[in-house]
């Protein structure tokens, strides 16, 4: 019996692409919608236990913090209140941000499914054996998501709610911050981290496509180190401490990418030598 010949993949054009792209962004942006519901609903929880809660001086957070300071001996890290107020200013503001914290949230709640949805669209390009890690794909990159968005709401926003919330240049200025503005500072801090803890698999696929070596990437750690203590100082508060603590995993996660970038090389090598 002669053997079945797979047939190749119908070699799509470039509207294909841009049609098959516009319906992964349809599929994705869906479950945005539908968990953003979910989470509009459930108000009272998202808003009370979680999204107000780095105003808490109980946060755990601040509780670790001062069990360390006490450890040392002081208690220079403890903190006692938080001294300031939510206000809204504007008619629809408290509205707008009940919108905007619920499509966040779906949007870090479809994540997984999102991530799907992109894997799916460049899997047309990779090879057999590279479609097979979907699923480590998938649960990799979420993962690293998921902690970097735990790191942005229990580390980065918990020291920049309480310095820009107690800081003061005279105490005749009342400390009445909008719900927006605080708003503002918790969806970057909690985006950010999240995208940022994704280093090691854009330098995956950069490293696939052949943009950056390994080679490349030890050579830049002096200024990726310069580029870090950048972010460290964009999205958290101006005080060392801080930036150091932000610092720290940032440059794990680029020499986790140098490892991963060697690993990528060295697997492309092997591949060329047996096929050689």
């Amino acid at each position: 019996m002669t053997k079945k010949i797979a047939q190749p993949e119908k070699e799509m054009s470039f509207l294909d692409h841009v049609e098959e792209l516009r319906w992964h962004l349809v599929r994705s942006s869906a479950a945005i919608f539908l968990f953003g519901i979910i989470a509009f609903l459930m108000k009272d929880f998202f808003f009370n236990n979680i999204i107000f809660a780095p105003k808490d001086p109980s946060f755990i957070t601040y509780r670790v913090f001062c069990d360390v300071s006490r450890f040392f001996g002081t208690e220079g890290l403890c903190i006692d209140d938080i001294p300031f107020t939510f206000q809204s200013l504007e008619m629809g503001e408290q509205f707008n941000v009940h919108i905007w914290i619920s499509i966040t949230i779906g949007f870090i709640l479809a994540f997984p499914f999102i991530i799907w949805e992109f894997w799916k669209f460049i899997s047309p390009g990779l090879y057999e054996k590279e479609r097979k890690g979907a699923l480590a794909f998938i649960l990799i990159s979420s993962f690293l998501f998921f902690v970097g968005v735990l790191f942005g709401y229990y580390v980065i926003t918990p020291l920049s709610v309480n310095f820009l919330g107690s800081y003061s240049v005279s105490d005749l200025v009342a400390r009445n911050i909008t719900i927006s503005s605080y708003i503002s500072l918790l969806k970057s801090s909690v985006l950010a981290s999240g995208l940022i803890f994704e280093l090691p698999i854009v330098m995956y696929f950069l490293t696939k496509m052949g943009i950056v070596t390994p080679d490349f990437l030890i050579k830049t750690r002096k200024y990726a180190l310069v580029i870090v203590l950048i972010i460290a100082a964009v999205i958290t508060p101006p005080d060392v401490v801080s930036q150091i603590i932000v610092t720290i995993p940032i440059l794990i996660l680029y020499e986790v990418s140098i490892i991963i970038s060697k690993i990528v090389v060295r697997q492309q090598r092997k591949k060329e030598q047996k096929n050689a």
